[in-house]
């Protein structure tokens, strides 16, 4: 950090000077970028903000008017103050003129009644701000050395944000596209003050470009993606609760965070985007190696005969056989730590092995992801794949001691095809979750025409493009709604949507009289940009909402 004002009036070379503020002194913590010595009273232009300016006076205006343009033109370009040594010019004081101009302006405006060589004052102002300028880059150096230590370790989120947060003394909050918040530390803060309405009081956090301020709410946001796909923005509290940082220009606004912060939010959200990218685990060997074969199968890391080759050399024939992929997970997701959910999933990976090994059936088995486990089953014919999945389902849920769900693929003939199953069978899990009309029968056993619109949606929640879609459907109206609370015309929209675009239905659901319900309907289609009575802008917008539903519960 620059040294301030204050911190400057303090420096020897100037204290020798009786140093006294006249004006402005509300601005006396701002910061001191520089020191210029000037004689004439044109030097704003020359100036870039954040300059401390010394003068004598001498070739200052002599006119009241001058002076105060003078003393407006400084405050206009940002110089962080004025000094004048009395005694050449102005003998015992400073001109009225130039004191009422800098206290309406806010700039501090300081005397010297005593003779005062400026060139000692430059050099010690100087040399602070060299000394801060290294201590600068030392910080800026310890943060690209934490954060590549973290992303070396494959550091979790929380880790990582923990760390941002430690480094920086103030709030930390990522959150995914649809505003929700995946890990935070709030830094002494109370969570429940720092999270609560997070969603909404996110979106009215608009500042510019991939990495920016808003001063209005006092967030510093970079965006969070690797690839070239985003998945989330990290956000810092500027100036944090309880620091001592003042309002520029005599409360004009919070002075922005310095560049070292902005370097520590971009490291951390390098080191989240890699994180994402890393997986580890602590699995055995045989474990490593059906998660490798399972991945390769749905990356298409490898080629399909590597992988029916070193699965028949671990005794898993995939050859000429009907093959099933199979997904299990957990039904509710409990909060806990992470270190618990891992645990979890474990234990499910166990189960779904040990029944594999139980109802002597030949497959690939392990972790697939955060919550799922998956399987890829072998049957010698399609006609015993029904009775063994309903066999395999019962004896995971026997193993689990929870409840989960058992979701299958479609069936296939050929090791090429299994990618297809399996990705079907997981998003028949994410979405059957939602779906408790079979929840607890011993055998069930999920398949595609059990899920609906809403279920695919749901399963899809997690999907930057779907959260993507949901934002330029839905983004301005959500907006609206978190600067209009009293309002709420998502609700509006929803009614008319559900009741079948019948206005009338819809006002009366609505409990609003036809007019005002009317206007409302118009006043969201000109914030959506489209017309409400065309059936495929509703549609589009209904399926927005449904997304929405699903992000929302995820």
């Amino acid at each position: 950090m620059f040294p301030t004002l204050r911190e400057v009036l303090a420096l020897d070379p100037v204290r020798r000077g009786s140093p006294r503020v006249v004006a402005g002194a509300a601005g006396l913590d701002r910061p001191v970028r520089w020191v210029h010595s000037a004689e004439v009273p044109d030097i704003a232009h020359l100036l870039r903000g954040g300059e401390l300016v010394l003068s004598t006076g001498i070739g200052l205006p002599a006119d009241d008017d001058g002076l105060r343009r003078f003393v407006s033109d400084l405050a206009e370009v940002g110089a962080c103050g004025l000094v004048l040594e009395l005694g050449r010019r102005y003998a015992t004081a400073v001109p009225r003129a130039m004191v009422a101009a800098a206290e309406r302006r806010g700039l501090p405006l300081v005397e010297l009644h005593r003779a005062t060589p400026f060139v000692p004052v430059t050099e010690a102002v100087h040399g602070l701000i060299i000394d801060a300028q290294l201590a600068e880059l030392r910080a800026t150096e310890e943060i690209h050395q934490r954060f590549t230590e973290l992303s070396v370790e494959g550091a979790e989120p929380a880790e990582v944000v923990a760390q941002a947060a430690a480094l920086a003394g103030a709030p930390v909050v990522l959150e995914n596209l649809a505003r929700q918040v995946l890990a935070y530390d709030a830094a002494g803060e109370r969570a429940e003050l720092l999270l609560d309405g997070w969603e909404s009081y996110s979106r009215r956090i608009q500042p510019a470009g991939r990495t920016g301020y808003d001063a209005d709410a006092g967030w510093l946001v970079t965006v969070v993606g690797a690839r070239g796909q985003d998945w989330g923005r990290l956000l810092l509290r500027w100036p944090a609760p309880g620091s001592q940082s003042r309002t520029a220009a005599g409360g004009a606004g919070i002075a922005a965070p310095p560049t070292r912060l902005s370097i520590l939010l971009e490291r951390a959200a390098s080191a989240l985007a890699l994180g994402r990218l890393i997986r580890r685990d602590a699995e055995q060997l045989d474990s490593q190696i059906h998660r490798t074969l399972l991945t390769a199968l749905l990356d298409h890391t490898r080629p399909v005969d590597e992988v029916a080759l070193r699965a028949r050399a671990l005794g898993v024939p995939l050859e000429r056989r009907h093959l099933v992929g199979v997904v299990v997970r957990h039904r509710a997701d409990p909060p806990e730590a992470p270190t618990s959910a891992q645990a979890r999933l474990r234990d499910l990976a166990e189960a779904v092995g040990q029944a594999v090994r139980d109802t002597r059936l030949a497959g690939l088995a392990s972790v697939l992801d955060d919550h799922a486990v998956g399987a890829l089953l072998a049957f010698k014919s399609p006609d015993e794949a029904e009775v063994a999945l309903f066999r395999f389902a019962t004896a995971v849920r026997t193993l689990a001691r929870t409840e989960v769900v058992v979701a299958a693929g479609s069936g296939v003939d050929s090791l090429r095809e299994a990618r297809r199953s399996l990705l079907e069978a997981r998003q028949v899990a994410h979405a059957a979750r939602r779906d408790r009309r079979l929840a607890g029968a011993g055998g069930t056993v999920y398949r595609l025409p059990d899920v609906g619109l809403a279920g695919l949606l749901h399963l899809l929640r997690d999907e930057p493009r779907l959260q993507t879609f949901v934002e330029r459907e839905l983004g301005a109206l959500l907006v609206y709604d978190a600067q209009h609370p009293r309002e709420q015309l998502l609700g509006t929209l929803r009614t008319y949507l559900e009741c079948g675009r019948n206005k009338s239905a819809g006002a009366e659901a609505a409990h609003l009289s036809r007019p005002a319900f009317y206007e409302r309907l118009a006043r969201i289609s000109r914030i959506v940009g489209a017309d409400l009575d065309t059936v495929d802008v509703c549609l589009s917008l209904h399926v927005a909402l449904l997304a929405l539903d699903a992000v929302r519960d995820g």
